[in-house]
């Protein structure tokens, strides 16, 4: 079974400023790219899921707090399959792994939250491989104060 994997990066800084870097992902298999941003901090774009396309997923400004779930059955997936969730930040460069057969969702911790999707399927591959679900099918968009 293939589960979402996390290439973590660093970041370098000195006198001239900082460089943001993922040195572990590579980008075998990438056929095209795009940005998303919402408007605002705490706004839900979910669940989108694929059942060949597998995606690579960056925040390239603000942070985000990202799903991925694996589903089990694509006419009435199960409500308690597990989600996973990461935070991805600016300040923290990582790429994110989201296998086919997986649907994915993030929700903008800022307002300035921009992140960058590369995509393993051309734009006509990917017809006929777009599955959405409701953004709150699977919740895990609660923060918990610590």
């Amino acid at each position: 079974m293939t589960i979402p994997q996390l290439f973590e990066g660093g970041l370098a800084m000195d006198d001239r400023g900082e460089v943001g870097f993922a040195n572990d992902f590579k980008f075998d298999g990438v056929k095209r790219f795009y940005s998303v941003a919402n408007y605002r901090s705490g706004f839900i774009r979910a669940w989108h899921a694929h059942k060949r396309e597998s995606k690579y997923v960056t925040v390239v400004k603000g942070s985000a707090l990202v799903g991925a779930v694996e589903v089990d059955n694509w006419e009435n997936p199960s409500k308690d399959s597990k989600v996973w969730r990461y935070v991805l930040a600016e300040h923290k460069p990582s790429v994110l792994f989201i296998p086919a057969g997986y649907a994915n969702g993030f929700m903008s911790l800022t307002a300035d939250t921009k992140l960058i999707f590369f995509s393993t399927s051309s734009l006509e591959e990917t017809q006929g491989d777009d599955i959405r679900f409701d953004a709150y099918y699977w919740n895990p968009w609660q923060i918990l104060e610590r």
